[in-house]
């Protein structure tokens, strides 16, 4: 279910030097996923959209040559075509259904909004959730590709992703940067200037969904709005504290102040990056996962190394364990991951053949006998 022009004039305009055999095989690859079930299915094409398109071709000599073919550019929002249609319709199977809002990228449907009118007596955002559920079993084909859903009543509004339960569809209480929006602004406005901007859709969509295998059941993820704004923050804190240079300059600040969230952060090349505080049950594990993948792709850091020091060992586990199921999201495609266990923990990265980083606890540097000089719980750094 793909705008098929809109998807063919995308790839041959971001993808100029392939030939046309290349961008049909691209095309045929982003149009037939394969899987299982619907989650199977996003998730393979998440990883398309994300890191490209894997395509073979020949070339002048008659000479087999790979390539990967671009979906979206993320670097340049405006280089991609940005469509909304209203009541979009779409007929699978001999159903027939129409989503209220479908935005498209680049031909491909990345999200639907489904919205009741405010002023009927029986509309509530949990029947405009049931409508989703009927068109994800009847139309599955529509989601395939889907990175957002959001539901609203015209007042409330919540988003989530595919395949997440009622209670996982949370409301988004941010527009601009980490400040939150007046109790007077519709939760729906919020939602449509926030996560509908290009810029801001496309760092969600790249840095901050992933894809949870937990024993055979594959579970789609995506980060609340105090885990995007807390992760785009430390990047930038991260930048200023090496003294490294924003190549697309969405992390930095501007020249002669550094800020973390509303406090002042330090001098450039300080070394000195931060502290994030969660309350418990905020999601700290995946809000690591998600600054690890960010940080990783970020090309001012070269090939970073990165160390998890926590303070207990089962907060160690839980955290290895969190990584391992998120593995797709903390490494790009030029990251090669491996997960070793051993009796530091080690969680292995090989960016360019090397070893990083480990996972380690203080606790198993102290002796039984020690006495622990602090609880730091729930404070992660």
């Amino acid at each position: 279910m793909v705008l098929a022009r809109r998807v063919r004039a995308a790839l041959a305009r971001l993808n100029s030097a392939l030939p046309a055999e290349a961008l049909d095989d691209a095309f045929r690859k982003l149009t037939r996923a394969e899987g299982a079930d619907l989650v199977v299915r996003n998730r393979a094409l998440h990883r398309l959209l994300v890191d490209g398109v894997t395509v073979e071709y020949r070339d002048a000599d008659g000479s087999i040559r790979g390539a990967r073919a671009r979906v979206i550019d993320f670097d340049d929002p405006a280089r991609n075509d940005w469509l909304a249609v209203n009541q979009f319709g779409v007929i699978e199977n001999k159903h027939s259904r129409r989503p209220d809002l479908m935005p498209f990228v680049n031909g491909l449907p990345l999200a639907v909004l489904e919205l009741k009118n405010a002023a009927s007596g029986n509309a509530t955002i949990w029947s405009a959730f049931q409508q989703l559920q009927t068109h994800q079993a009847e139309v599955p084909a529509l989601f395939a590709p889907n990175a957002l859903l959001a539901v609203s009543d015209g007042v409330e509004a919540r988003v989530s992703t595919l395949d997440a339960g009622r209670v996982w569809f949370k409301p988004w209480r941010t527009i601009a940067e980490d400040v939150l929006a007046g109790a007077h602004v519709p939760e729906l406005q919020v939602v449509i200037e926030s996560l509908c901007a290009p810029r801001r859709f496309l760092d969600l969509l790249r840095d901050f969904i992933v894809f949870e295998d937990d024993g055979g059941r594959i579970v789609k993820k995506m980060a609340g709005y105090h885990q995007f704004h807390a992760v785009q923050v430390a990047v930038g804190e991260t930048l200023r504290a090496a003294e490294l240079h924003h190549a697309a300059g969405r992390a930095a600040q501007p020249e002669g102040r550094y800020e973390a969230g509303r406090k002042p952060g330090g001098r450039p090349g300080d070394r000195r990056v931060g502290v994030v505080w969660h309350t418990q049950g905020s999601g700290k594990s995946l809000t690591m996962a998600f600054y690890a993948g960010r940080i990783i792709r970020e090309p001012a850091m070269g090939n970073p190394t990165l160390v998890v020091l926590t303070d207990r060992n089962d907060l160690d586990d839980q955290l290895f364990a969190t990584f391992a199921r998120c593995r797709t999201c903390c490494a790009s495609r030029r990251y090669r991951q491996r997960a070793a266990r051993s009796c530091a923990s080690c969680w292995a990265w090989r960016p360019a053949g090397r070893c990083s980083p480990p996972f380690t606890s203080s606790s198993r540097r102290r002796r039984a006998t020690d006495t622990p000089r602090c609880q730091i719980a729930a404070t992660l750094s």
